[in-house]
């Protein structure tokens, strides 16, 4: 199965340019009947710390190079821009407003059918974390970074520390009001530690403030976003709800594996958002505060992130069931779309990238947690 989705994400990738593609389909709905059918032929940059790591853990360097050197060249060409964009075509370019093809009914009457995205003009906070986290991980396990990305990676390290607080889209990309999400509090927080790390390992030069501001975050997501009542890291400042997105937390080393106040989240998620090893990313009734129609199924690529959250936090025997359980809803040629619905039937666009390479990082922990 990890060859399945290597080979996914092999085919996934642009030869020319280096970067990777979300899904080859656009407009497959995220609930049948429903009008949450969004395109995802485009490279989104949240997923590029996600693809160097899965391409580094299956030994792949010279794809893991590839995607890098397109994510330097797409940085270099940032200088004087005020902000990243979630999404670019696979070439770096940003030519795609979203239109509806009325003419078309869309699959099962599922409709609008839309091409293009809206999210590439959402303020998307997060993706600095991925961005620079990607950048991180090859300097660190592949080659050191060059003096011109560096100032690259400042610039827009520079830009976090000024804007962190702001409200934003957030991950799921809402489409309703604003907010202050903890994914992209803690992915902020992210976007500054790798860079002071780069700049210590590299002895390249970086203000004693960004020090500071990474720890101005760190207690800003105690103090904001820990839900006593709950014993909860919850989705947004000083809610009462959990997020799916809060699985990456220890992932991205932010809390360790077995903190009481992780474990005691984890739980909290369990209990409120998944059935089986089936996550919902939100309740599905939070989908009108997100501006959203509601419904939708499972979000694979966060049932995989809950089972290596239990591999990490050594509950290893429930991280395998589930992950066999997992296994077992793909379709007879290994791959999986975005979704699961409530029959087990796929949903939203296919093959995604986003879920093969959660599936690789949790083969590969658990396996090695496993001692195989």
């Amino acid at each position: 199965m990890v060859i399945r989705s290597a080979l996914v994400l092999k085919l996934l990738i642009s030869h020319e340019h280096g970067s990777i593609i979300a899904a080859p389909t656009f407009s497959l709905p995220e609930q049948i009947g429903g009008n949450k059918n969004w395109d995802y032929r485009f490279a989104w940059i949240r997923d590029a710390a996600f693809t160097i790591y899965a391409l580094m853990l299956l030994g792949y360097k010279e794809e893991a190079e590839a995607f890098k050197g397109w994510i330097e060249k797409l940085c270099g060409n940032l200088d004087k821009r005020k902000n990243l964009n979630p999404l670019y075509n696979f070439d770096g370019s940003q030519q795609f407003d979203e239109v509806e093809l009325t003419h078309l009914e869309g699959y099962r009457e599922s409709s609008p059918v839309r091409i293009g995205n809206a999210a590439n003009s959402q303020l998307q906070i997060d993706i600095y974390g991925e961005f620079i986290d990607s950048i991180y991980l090859y300097d660190k396990y592949v080659s050191a970074i060059s003096h011109d990305s560096w100032l690259s990676i400042s610039n827009q390290v520079n830009w976090v520390q000024k804007n962190w607080k702001r409200k934003d889209s957030g991950i799921w990309e809402t489409r309703g009001k604003l907010k202050e999400f903890l994914n992209s509090r803690f992915m902020s927080w992210v976007a500054l530690d790798r860079a002071i790390k780069m700049g210590i390992s590299n002895s390249y030069p970086f203000p004693n403030s960004w020090i500071k501001t990474r720890d101005q975050i760190y207690k800003s997501v105690y103090k904001d976003f820990w839900n006593e009542k709950l014993q909860a890291f919850v989705q947004t400042k000083n809610s009462n709800e959990v997020d799916a997105s809060t699985l990456l937390m220890p992932l991205i080393r932010f809390i360790g594996h077995k903190d009481p106040k992780w474990l005691s989240t984890l739980k909290c998620i369990e209990d409120k958002l998944a059935i089986d090893c089936l996550v919902y990313r939100y309740k599905p009734e939070s989908a009108k505060f997100f501006g959203l129609q509601e419904g939708e199924g499972n979000f694979s690529a966060c049932s995989f992130w809950f089972i290596e959250c239990l591999s990490r936090s050594g509950q290893l025997q429930k991280a395998q069931f589930y992950f066999d359980k997992m296994l077992s809803y793909a379709n007879h040629l290994g791959l999986y779309s975005e979704q699961l619905g409530p029959q087990g039937e796929h949903l939203g666009n296919f093959p995604q990238a986003f879920t093969h390479l959660a599936l690789i990082s949790a083969a590969y922990d658990l396996n090695k947690r496993l001692n195989r």
